[in-house]
């Protein structure tokens, strides 16, 4: 490799792509090119990244494999930053493959955290930590060091684990301080941000509180018999019972909950649920039928009861508290997603979230009406943004439920 490229290698390493820029920008072959990349995604240019990756690679050929192989684990990358979730991520994989043959392990553990991180945003937390259990921490550079921890970290915040993402993070800043990349400790900055915003508010007897994610933790460890409105289902004893499949017994469990220790009428409980205004005897009926299911997911101590007006969740021993999204709105999933600042296509919202692409649309187009959401690009090189959310974190909004880890 001639001089100005690696100069430009270590600008990009130290995370300036502008000096890089000024070694390869007249280039046209293919490690320049390559190079000049790579200090367009770090310059947030996604587009023109990934068409100067594909340039490089079909200039490298086939007899140059551990080049094909880091531009397809740099291309992975962009995809990553451009939310492109639908990529397969055995590709990604076999390159680390190949990079480990060649003993190029710096680049193959890149491809690995790449494809942790591609899964750790589809709330595929298993997978991901899977990925992560095959790199060992001491043998990755700073930069990469930092990049693990922080993965780790991610993933203690998805199964509500405060103690455990502080210490990950405390090592992660460790690390990012050493690499020297500004980028990189801004990242670990914004992970223990999370920390310290409101994540929740509880409601308990008509009282609302905001809530940390590790009050939000303590609350979910008590006695108490918890309704959760950002996973939607019922905490109690330990048990954890979702209920976002069945959102008609949800709906009606957290009007009750909200009312507690109070009743609510059977008229305003059908037009909550069942959402109508004007209640027939098909709808009384609907409603003694999904009680009695209700009836048989409650857990012990806390009972169903009639009362003169209508129906009341009785809890002698133990508190009933509904927890609710910092801003309660059925579209808390999307804005969680589009909070990290990053252009999301329906695509990939739709894959995060296991929903199908008309209805992200349809989300989407009312988040926009809203305010909440813009659209950028047209067809299909458009992607959606929000504005950012200050003052508290989505983190129990994203995928998966923490149950589920």
């Amino acid at each position: 490799m001639d001089s100005l490229l690696s100069a430009a290698g270590r600008a990009l390493t130290l995370g300036d792509p502008l000096r890089a820029l000024n070694h390869v920008a007249l280039r046209d072959d293919p490690p320049a090119l390559a190079l000049r990349a790579i200090a367009m995604a770090q310059l947030s240019d996604y587009p023109r990244a990934r068409a100067l990756l594909r340039r490089a690679a079909r200039g490298f050929g086939a007899h140059e494999a551990v080049a094909r192989a880091r531009c397809i684990v740099a291309e992975a990358e962009v995809a990553l930053a451009m939310r492109e979730l639908a990529r397969p991520v055995r590709a990604v994989l076999d390159a680390a493959e190949l990079l480990d043959r060649h003993r190029d392990h710096a680049n193959a553990a890149l491809a690995r955290l790449i494809a942790a991180r591609q899964q750790l945003l589809l709330g595929r937390l298993a997978a991901a930590r899977g990925l992560l259990a095959t790199l060992d921490r001491a043998a990755l550079p700073d930069a990469l060091q930092a990049t693990w921890v922080l993965l780790h970290a991610e993933l203690a915040l998805r199964v509500l684990d405060t103690t455990g993402a502080q210490a990950h993070l405390a090592v992660a800043t460790a690390a990012a301080l050493r690499s020297g990349i500004a980028g990189l400790q801004a990242e670990v900055e914004r992970v223990r941000s999370a920390l310290q915003l409101t994540a929740a508010r509880s409601l308990r007897a008509g009282h609302e509180q905001p809530l940390r994610l590790e009050q939000v933790q303590a609350l979910l460890a008590s006695s108490a018999v918890v309704v959760d409105a950002c996973r939607h289902g019922l905490q109690a004893d330990g048990h954890w019972q979702p209920l976002a499949r069945r959102p008609v017994l949800f709906a009606l469990l957290r009007a009750l909950a909200e009312s507690w220790p109070g009743d609510v009428e059977r008229n305003v409980l059908i037009a909550r649920v069942f959402r109508t205004r004007q209640p027939d005897e098909t709808h009384r009926a609907r409603l003694r039928v999904e009680l009695g299911r209700l009836r048989a997911l409650l857990p012990a101590g806390v009972t169903l009861q009639a009362t003169a007006s209508g129906f009341a969740l009785l809890s002698p021993q133990h508190a009933i508290i509904v927890l609710v999204p910092p801003v309660d709105s059925e579209q808390g999933e999307i804005l969680a997603l589009l909070a990290d600042g990053m252009a999301w296509s329906t695509s990939s919202l739709a894959m995060a979230l296991g929903a199908s692409q008309r209805t992200v649309q349809r989300a989407l187009g009312e988040l926009a009406q809203a305010g909440q959401a813009r659209a950028v690009g047209r067809a299909r090189a458009q992607r959606w943004l929000a504005a950012p959310l200050i003052g508290f974190t989505t983190a129990l909004l994203l995928p998966p439920a923490w149950s589920a880890a």
